[in-house]
């Protein structure tokens, strides 16, 4: 199948798994719990996890996934793929527990070791992001899609950096450079603040913390194809399916490329 047509399956499959993470959301009805990493899962993520894992191995058979919730196999059974799904079934487990509506679906698909295709769709926003390498990235509201793309930057505004509600902002500051001026947006859930960054509401984005491949991929795909980039707190390109773990190191999500981002931005030991 070309990539048209597996984008198609993509935004099929995040939208009905955001229906049944809908349901759970609006009804109350899931349990929570905490994982080994300390991180919340809902029955809302497993239902979730079930729809994608069925559709995607309904519509596409042939092409692998790799999903938060079922884990991957060990890398030398994987490290030949040339394509496969990378799956969140719901990026900001803690914005769905506490109710903010910040959570989304993640769908990407890898191709040759980077994602090609990013779809990232938040249900109680009834909004999807997507793109798709040499196709562009797009917003779906209700109204009907439009291209996005970075803000510019003219040098005289300040600079917008996305940040999570419960972030530490003594913390990120220590990596901006205090010669430029900030404004902070805040908002939940990891690819969606990447995605403010595609849209131009935001500009970049520190991720000091804990992350795995399937946090980035689709957000990826979407925020180069609008022109911005997430590189490693040492401004080197992530990497996807190389390493034993699925664990990111620390990174930054960047707008556009006129920001001078090596001097706004001090560079950092990447932690794994």
């Amino acid at each position: 199948m070309n990539l048209e047509q597996l984008l198609t399956i993509a935004l099929d499959s995040s939208k009905k798994a955001g229906i049944e993470v809908a349901k759970h959301y609006s009804s109350g009805d899931y349990t929570a719990e905490t994982k080994d990493d300390n991180s919340p899962v809902t029955s809302a993520d497993l239902a979730a996890n079930q729809v994608l894992m069925d559709e995607l191995q309904r519509l596409s058979p042939n092409i692998p996934i790799i999903s938060e919730e079922v884990g991957a196999l060990p890398l030398a059974q994987r490290k030949q793929w040339q394509r496969y799904w990378l799956l969140d079934p719901i990026d900001g487990t803690g914005e769905f527990i506490i109710g903010s509506g910040d959570f989304a679906v993640n769908v990407a698909l890898v191709d040759n070791g980077w994602p090609v295709i990013g779809v990232i769709h938040a249900p109680d926003h009834h909004t999807t992001y997507y793109g798709q390498r040499q196709l562009g990235a797009f917003k779906e509201t209700s109204t009907g899609s439009q291209a996005i793309k970075v803000a510019s930057y003219d040098g005289e505004r300040p600079i917008k950096v996305a940040i999570s509600r419960r972030q530490k902002l003594h913390l990120m500051g220590q990596y901006l450079n205090d010669a430029f001026d900030y404004q902070h947006i805040a908002y939940g859930s990891c690819s969606l603040k990447n995605c403010l960054i595609a849209e131009g509401v935001a500009d970049c984005y520190l991720r000091i913390g804990p992350t795995g491949e399937w946090d980035t991929g689709a957000s990826q795909c979407i925020l180069e194809q609008a022109g911005g980039k997430i590189l490693d707190s040492e401004f080197n390109p992530l990497s996807y399916n190389l390493r034993e773990s699925l664990m990111n190191p620390d990174f930054i999500s960047l707008g556009s490329s006129s920001i001078p981002w090596q001097q706004v931005i001090r560079p950092h030991r990447a932690q794994r």
